[in-house]
């Protein structure tokens, strides 16, 4: 997939975006005078829900019916209802994203500005997670004789990340990084197998073939991408972990850090519907596995260091 492609599907119009993602999708659309209003209001959106029209409008340096015009522009019916619609983006605690960001920016300006992206991102994907699917989701999981996880790339970790929890998820679960490996487990499926094929831009072409060779076997196919794509079509069920993503510069993680949060949601789902002997058996082990890091940091030859962490982290 290319970077034009993956740009273009994400900035899609989409019921969920906020005004301030819509002005930041919209700016290179606007006229010159208009997105001179925008700075203003993608500068210090504070201060913007406080103007009058007349203010916003000295402030840009622009005329009052530019004001109109940029409000029309981002989707508001006029300007009373551009200062609602904003007033209500700044109640979510949403702060401008990775626009904002410039090489004058201090190393703790930096900071600050990359934590809130990423916790606005979280906070995005959690709000538009669909509860729904994630039931069936869990349901399809428990249900389950054995687990395949797929992905590439970034999409490829998060796979990894959720095989190593297949003590919670409680049955056989595989992760493999070769392409002709994933193929063949797919098609190994049979009608108790589950698939979760990972991708964000959801038009990964690998994933999709795995995905349709796994559902043609009989298995459930979960997708779990950035928005409605191909595979979340394909998918049985869809799993949609909306992210705010800027891929012209920078290579944000903020996807996969959701995706990991919505793995975590999904194994502990499914462990805490298991029988109390599985639970059971998941806490002697996390405990087996603490007396075992402690006995290997006891156990470490003079002048090397072991690390207490290394081993089994993938559930602690």
């Amino acid at each position: 997939m290319t970077l034009e492609v993956e740009q273009a599907e994400s900035g899609a119009e989409d019921s969920t975006d906020t005004l301030l993602e819509r002005i930041t999708r919209q700016l290179p659309h606007l006229r010159r005078s208009e997105q001179r209003v925008a700075a203003i209001v993608l500068d210090n959106p504070v201060g913007a829900v406080q103007f009058t029209m007349a203010g916003l409008a000295e402030a840009a340096e622009v005329s009052e019916p530019t004001v109109m015009r940029f409000c029309a522009s981002v989707g508001c019916e006029g300007f009373q209802d551009f200062k609602i619609q904003l007033a209500q983006t700044l109640a979510l605690g949403l702060p401008v994203t990775h626009s904002s960001i410039s090489a004058e920016d201090s190393s703790a300006d930096l900071a600050e500005k990359i934590f809130d992206h990423t916790i606005s991102s979280l906070d995005r994907a959690r709000r538009t997670l669909d509860a729904d699917a994630v039931e069936q989701a869990i349901t399809a999981l428990l249900g389950a004789s054995d687990i395949l996880f797929v992905g590439f790339g970034a999409s490829g970790i998060i796979a990894q990340d959720a095989q190593q929890k297949f003590p919670l998820f409680g049955v056989p679960c595989q992760a493999p990084e070769d392409f002709h490996q994933q193929f063949i487990a797919a098609t190994m499926s049979g009608p108790r197998s589950v698939t979760v094929a990972i991708s964000n831009t959801g038009h990964t072409e690998q994933t999709l073939i795995v995905a349709e060779a796994a559902k043609k076997a009989g298995a459930t196919v979960i997708s779990l991408t950035g928005r409605t794509s191909p595979l979340s079509e394909l998918a049985d069920i869809a799993l949609v972990a909306r992210t705010f993503e800027d891929t012209d510069v920078y290579t944000p993680s903020t996807s996969r850090l959701a995706g990991l949060v919505v793995v975590d949601v999904l194994a502990t789902g499914v462990a805490l519907r298991r029988s109390p002997e599985h639970t059971a058996a998941v806490r002697r082990m996390k405990s087996e596995l603490a007396s075992m890091r402690q006995g290997v940091a006891v156990a470490a030859p003079e002048g090397e260091h072991s690390d207490p962490e290394a081993a089994g982290e993938a559930v602690s």
